[in-house]
This record gives C-alpha cells, structure tokens and sequence, in this order.
C-alpha cells in the first residue's frame, strides 16, 4: 500500500506538469501582438490604414503604421492626397488594466504626398473647350508629434480604439502649398489582440 502511494505522489505531479505545459489558452495578458484597420479612413477618405504593435509590458507598446490611398486620381474637390504613409510609435499606457485604457503616444511619420496646384486656364485647339489645367507637385513631409487617446479590449482580443494627435513637419514644402507645418493624425481603429 505504501508503495501505491508513493507512485501516486510521483506521479502526479508529473502528470500535472504535462497537463499545465500542453494547455494551448493563453490569457488576454500573455498575448503580445495586435493588428488593426482604421476604419474612418477607409470609409470616408478611401485610405487603408494598417497598424501592428508589439506590447512590451501592461504599460507600453511599439507599433508601426501604414497608410496609403486607393483614390490615385484628381478629384475636383481634393487638393493634396497624401499618396503613402509610414509612421512608426510608441505608446505608454495609464491605465491598471494591462495595456489598454487611456494611452500618450510618441510617434514620427514620412509621408509621401502630391499636391494638384492650378496652372492656367486655356483652350483647347482641337475641341475649342476650354479646361483647367493643373500640375502635379509630389513632396515628402517627416513629421514628430504626439497622440492620446483609449484602447478598449474585449476578453476574447477583439480591440477598438480612438486616437488624435497633431505633428510638426521638418521637411520644407513647396511654396504656396496647401499643406502647412502641422500634420495630423488619428482615427478609429478595430483589430484583434493574439
């Protein structure tokens, strides 16, 4: 009977172990990877929006975002499109909950942007109508700012988020521009936590 016992205590804890090491749930504070679309930007401005970030710990996170347009081509009521966009962040979370709630961000951001500035307005000689005529105008901007704003995580990852935030361009634009020195960014954003 002792001997039946001592296995029993041998082997339970093995057994435990084994059992612990194959369970393949992990809590939403072990998953470390995010993935979201900005859903404003797609719906009003025809823009793709993508951003992953990496949370570091319950208060921080690096992320990078990309956007770029699906409407490449003048439009009558749009001046500048900002054709591409790479901004990498980091976030710093307030909030006991881990790495969701309210958040500051830091973050730097090049875009690559055409401007359609007006040039004349002539006649043309086949047709005899006359047309505007425009001149496209590509430039890049590199700007350094800040974002706040909140992040809400549901129990099974599902993640929405609002941020704004305003930058400072260090990169001259060209002259009587539509863009000032000021860039903006923000939206919202639903993705999942994995």
């Amino acid at each position: 009977m002792k001997k039946i016992v001592l296995l029993i205590l041998l082997v339970i804890p093995g057994i435990t172990i084994l059992a612990q090491s194959s369970d393949q749930s992990t809590t939403l504070d072990e998953k470390k990877d995010e993935i979201r679309i900005d859903a404003i930007g797609l719906i009003a401005f025809k823009y793709i929006d993508l951003t992953y970030e990496n949370l570091l710990n319950e208060e921080s996170g690096l992320g990078i975002n990309l956007q770029f347009t699906l409407d490449g081509d003048q439009s009558e009521n749009v001046n500048r499109i900002r054709r591409f966009s790479l901004t990498p962040f980091y976030r710093q979370y307030f909030s006991r909950k881990y790495a969701k709630g309210f958040f500051v961000e830091g973050f730097m951001m090049y875009a690559a942007n055409r401007e359609y500035d007006y040039v004349d307005f002539i006649q043309d000689p086949v047709t005899g109508e006359f047309m505007d005529v425009y001149e496209n105008i590509d430039f890049n901007t590199l700007a350094i700012g800040v974002s706040v704003g909140g992040k809400f995580v549901t129990k099974r990852g599902f993640v929405a988020e609002v941020f704004l935030g305003i930058g400072r361009n260090l990169l001259e634009v060209p002259e009587n521009s539509f863009i000032s020195e000021i860039e903006v960014r923000g939206g919202i954003a639903l993705g999942y936590r994995f």
